[in-house]
C-alpha cells in the first residue's frame, strides 16, 4: 500500500516496481558485476580478424554483430538507469509505502478487510452518482486506510519484538510485570479492529443504499408509464377495484422512494460516525 497523499507521478513509479520496493526495504543494491563491454569482444575480434587477414566475407557479419550488440547494450543501459532511478526513489520514500511482509498475518487480514470495505464503497453506484459525499469519500477513505495500515505496521513490529523479549515460560510471580505490555498490544489491536468494523458498517450501508437506488431507478423508468398502467386497470377492472389498484401503484412508488431515501440517510450517518473522529497522522 502507498500513501495516498504521495505525488501521483511518484506513486505510479513505485506501484510499477514492487520488487524494487522490496529491494529498498532490504537495503539491496542493483547488480553491477556484469561488464557490458564483454558483449563487444566477439564481434570486435571478428571485424579485426577480417581486416587483418583480408577475409572480407567476415567483415559484414562482424559489423552486423557490432550493431546488434550496440543496440542491446543501449537497451540494457537504459533499463539499468531506470532501475537505479526507481530504486533511489523507493529509498527516498521508504516511509510512504507498506509491503505485505511489513505486517504479520493477523494485521494483513485486518488491513485487507479495510481495503475491501473501501473498494466496495468506491465501486457503488450511489458513490459514483454523488449521492453519499463522493468528494469527501475519495479523500477521507484512502487516508483512513493508510492511517490504519501505518498503525498495523507499527503494531506488527512491536508484537514481533514483544515475542522475542518475553519468555515463553515466565518464572513464578513475574506474570504481572509483563502483563501491561501485553495489554497495550491487545488494546491497540482492539482499537484498530473497531475502526475497521466501522468501515465495514459504512460499506454495508452503502451496499444497502445501492440496492435501493437500483430499485428506485427501475421505478423511475416505470413511473413514466404509470398512466398506461392506470388506464389498463380502469379499462379492464370494475370501478371500485380499479381505484384500489391505482392507489396501490401510487403507494408502492412512494414506499420504494421512502426506502431509498432512508438507506441514503443511513449511509451518510454511518460515514459521519466513521469520519467524525479520524485517526490522526503520526
Amino acid at each position: 500500500m502507498i500513501d495516498p497523499t504521495l505525488h501521483p507521478e511518484i506513486s505510479v513509479e513505485l506501484r510499477s516496481s514492487p520488487h524494487l520496493l522490496r529491494m529498498a526495504r532490504s537495503g539491496a543494491r542493483v547488480d553491477t558485476t556484469k561488464n557490458p563491454a564483454a558483449l563487444f569482444i566477439l564481434p570486435a575480434l571478428t571485424v579485426v580478424l577480417s581486416i587483418a587477414t583480408g577475409m572480407q566475407i567476415l567483415l559484414i557479419p562482424g559489423i552486423g554483430l557490432l550493431v546488434i550488440v550496440l543496440f542491446r547494450w543501449m537497451a540494457a543501459d537504459s533499463t539499468y538507469r531506470s532501475t537505479k532511478r526507481k530504486l533511489r526513489l523507493a529509498r527516498e520514500n521508504a516511509d510512504r509505502f507498506i509491503l505485505p511482509e511489513d505486517l504479520d498475518h493477523p494485521c494483513q487480514m485486518l488491513l485487507r478487510r479495510a481495503q475491501n470495505a473501501v473498494q466496495a464503497i468506491m465501486a457503488s453506484r450511489v458513490h459514483k452518482d454523488g449521492l453519499i459525499d463522493s468528494v469527501d469519500n475519495q479523500v477521507s477513505l484512502p487516508e483512513e486506510v493508510w492511517q490504519i495500515a501505518q498503525r498495523l505496521r507499527r503494531l506488527s513490529s512491536m508484537h514481533a519484538e514483544h515475542g522475542r523479549l518475553v519468555p515463553r515460560e515466565l518464572p513464578p510471580g513475574m506474570e504481572d510485570a509483563f502483563k501491561p505490555y501485553t495489554e497495550a498490544l491487545d488494546t491497540a489491536w482492539t482499537s484498530l479492529s473497531y475502526r475497521v468494523r466501522r468501515l465495514e458498517k459504512y460499506a454495508k450501508q452503502v451496499l444497502k443504499a445501492d440496492k435501493a437506488y437500483h430499485a428506485h431507478r427501475r421505478l423511475e423508468a416505470l413511473a413514466a408509464k404509470t398512466p398506461e398502467y392506470q388506464q389498463l386497470i380502469a379499462d379492464t377492472v370494475r370501478d371500485e377495484l380499479a381505484r384500489e389498484r391505482i392507489r396501490e401503484l401510487a403507494d408502492q412508488a412512494a414506499h420504494v422512494r421512502k426506502v431509498f431515501e432512508e438507506s441514503i440517510l443511513q449511509a451518510r450517518q454511518a460515514a459521519g460516525e466513521l469520519l467524525r473522529a479520524p485517526l490522526t497522522s503520526e
